[in-house]
């Protein structure tokens, strides 16, 4: 059979490409993000800014974002064993995992609260980072975000944890298991929940044996399950067991000081509707090495601290996706064309898009408040309060907001946006873990109750914090009145059937008050109109009233890349 030889031929363009946005790349993510810059500035972190412009350029850029993208596409994978048949219990991720791990690390997302120890601005400056670094990609700050959170509980033990303080601080990535000791850096998982118990960790069964004599008598062996346990390829983790003594707090390293692996098995890795490139396992402890922490049935005590950390992550986490979500809404919003005009000049889509605009800022103010409040609460009991009882009222709002918004950001791109290569499908997937992380819905809203019933001052701390934007809204006025009447005249009883609409109200009031406070009077007024002018309506998102200042609201939150 003869053989013909073809001309080389350029494939021929069968149509001419028009009307789609350019590639959202390479733009400051810090620098154009007004608010943000905002909240850096006032809360007390300004000394950060020269870092977070650097930064900002650079979770901006295409390499970067191309990380996030190769990360979720190439997920974990279990490796039990190894070609010998030897029990490894590895898990092999993807180069652009480590790599989105290292910037993050680098830049301190995991430890600059701890490691600056500025006058001011320690915690808000940490926020800052974490908040740029998620939206790069979110399921890297699982373990970024426990490292942050155990270092407090860490350190308040450090008569048993000192050799490793200083490595959860340090400001190198070392993946690979090894002894901690001979490792650059380290980072922190944890291991609470079980089949039986989920958020009701009392219902733990794992137990804690202790070993006489060693480590100075806090070292036990563990033996049990949990349920997920997230980042198993950290160093570290903390665990709860049940000692002699009732529910008791463990650090638990992966690899023993001798070099041997510590009976820590992963069974598998769990199949997840988000958070892909993170890896969650179900594991086996086999009477595995651990340390005591504090004391036996002091557990929950003494892990508090790390979880309104990791609770303050999951407010920020959602905040970074709806603003990445947002700007990715007006960005194709600007350049699209339809019926002849762009979409962002027709009156219905700048109604949804201010709506996103409104609803992302109020989410930023009220998280990186929190990030000041932890700065604070050592030295101010009003700052002590609303770190406590903020935290979970702004963990159960705004990240219940997040589906919802990402799939209303989502909507603006049409069916592009229904397309992974947008990048919208995942912030999509990834926004229901912070909602369930941590605490779900009801959880969160019974802590709420327990804190306000425990303590009266808890409750006057709030309604101090949000009378200072008393008189300047009548929304606003009338909304606080009606809180302060429910709150009042609701038996227990009643107060736990509606905790959830408490808590909503709560959360609404602290975000108008905060946008009054310190937001763009457009935002403000806009909030303010649309979330509290009808008592218990619900509203979609493109329900703004008529008459706002919505092309100031836009020109604010759009990012300047042309």
């Amino acid at each position: 059979m003869d053989i013909v030889e073809q001309p080389d031929v350029m494939y021929a363009a069968t149509h001419k490409v028009f009307n789609q946005p350019p590639a959202l790349l390479n733009y400051n993510m810090f620098v154009q993000d007004v608010t943000l810059v905002e909240c850096v500035r006032r809360e007390g972190a300004d000394w950060a800014e020269a870092q977070l412009v650097a930064l900002g350029a650079r979770v901006g850029s295409e390499e970067v974002l191309s990380w996030g993208q190769a990360a979720n596409a190439f997920p974990p994978v279990l490796q039990t064993h190894n070609r010998y048949g030897q029990r490894i219990d590895e898990v092999a991720f993807h180069p652009s995992w480590h790599q989105l791990l290292d910037l993050s690390v680098t830049h301190g997302a995991h430890a600059l609260s701890w490691q600056a120890m500025r006058p001011a601005g320690n915690h808000v400056a940490r926020a800052a980072t974490f908040y740029l670094c998620s939206q790069a990609e979110a399921g890297h700050g699982c373990p970024i975000s426990m490292t942050h959170a155990a270092y407090p509980v860490l350190k308040a033990h450090a008569e048993v944890t000192e050799p490793w303080l200083s490595l959860l601080l340090s400001s190198r990535y070392d993946p690979g298991l090894r002894q901690p000791e001979q490792k650059a850096g380290l980072l922190c998982g944890m291991g609470m929940t079980e089949k039986q118990g989920g958020s009701d960790v009392r219902a733990n069964t794992t137990t804690a044996r202790s070993v006489a004599g060693s480590y100075g008598g806090s070292a036990y062996l563990l033996t049990g399950h949990k349920w997920f346990c997230s980042a198993p390829m950290c160093d570290l983790f903390l665990v709860l067991a049940q000692a002699p003594g009732g529910l008791s707090c463990f650090v638990l390293p992966r690899i023993l000081a001798d070099g041997t692996r510590n009976r820590f098995f992963i069974q598998r890795l769990k199949d997840k509707l988000g958070n892909r490139s993170n890896a969650s396992s179900e594991v086996e402890f086999n009477a595995a090495w651990a340390v005591l922490l504090g004391e036996e049935g002091h557990g929950v005590r003494t892990i508090i601290e790390m979880v309104n950390f990791t609770r303050l992550d999951c407010v920020l986490g959602t905040a970074a996706m709806m603003r990445q979500a947002l700007v990715q809404a007006l960005h194709h919003c600007e350049y699209r064309i339809a019926f002849g005009r762009r979409l962002i000049e027709q009156p219905l889509m700048k109604n949804v898009l201010a709506d996103l605009a409104i609803e992302s800022d109020a989410a930023t103010l009220l998280a990186f408040r929190l990030a000041r409040a932890c700065d604070q609460a050592q030295s101010n009991p009003h700052e002590q309060y609303i770190k406590r009882l903020g935290t979970a009222i702004a963990k159960y709002w705004v990240t219940k907001r997040g589906p919802a918004y990402a799939a209303e950001a989502l909507e603006c791109l049409g069916g592009n946006g229904y397309v992974e290569e947008s990048g919208m499908p995942r912030i999509y997937r990834e926004m229901p873990v912070n909602a369930i992380w941590e605490g779900s819905g009801n959880v969160i809203c019974l802590d709420v109750l327990r804190s306000i019933g425990k303590d009266p001052q808890v409750l006057a701390t709030f309604l101090a914090e949000i009378t200072q934007a008393s008189g300047y809204d009548q929304h606003l006025d009338a909304a606080m009145t009606r809180f302060e009447q429910d709150i009042s005249r609701l038996s227990a009883s009643e107060q736990e059937w509606q905790a959830r609409r408490l808590v909503e109200q709560m959360a609404l009031i602290w975000q108008a008050a905060l946008l009054i406070q310190h937001g763009h009077p457009a935002v403000a007024e806009a909030f303010c109109a649309s979330r509290l002018a009808d008592a218990g309506a619900y509203r979609g998102f493109g329900t703004l009233p008529a008459g706002l200042a919505t092309d100031a609201i836009l020109e604010r939150a759009c990012p300047k890349i042309r």
